[in-house]
């Protein structure tokens, strides 16, 4: 301390003690926060999603229907021969 000059001790105390001074107080200004802007293309993807699962039900109910038409033309086809076959054994 004593390689320091007095008078800039006495500057250094009064810039300490200067509550005035803004220099360490000083913050960042405010940024702007991030405006999300993809609300149009959310929507458009969950009504997308709505419309292609009642699209899948449909399908799947169109399809079980056709499963079960050709499980029944199977069965009486079956039938059928079946008794075809004993009419020609009698």
């Amino acid at each position: 301390l004593s390689l320091i000059p007095e008078s800039a001790k006495r500057a250094i105390d009064a810039f300490i003690q200067d509550e005035t001074s803004e220099g360490l107080e000083v913050s960042a200004p405010e940024a702007y926060g991030y405006e999300f802007q993809s609300h149009g293309v959310i929507e458009m993807l969950e009504k997308l999603l709505d419309k292609f699962m009642a699209e899948r039900t449909d399908l799947e109910k169109t399809e079980m229907n056709s499963k079960h038409a050709y499980d029944m033309l199977m069965q009486d086809l079956t039938a059928q021969i079946e008794q075809a076959t004993q009419d020609r054994e009698e």
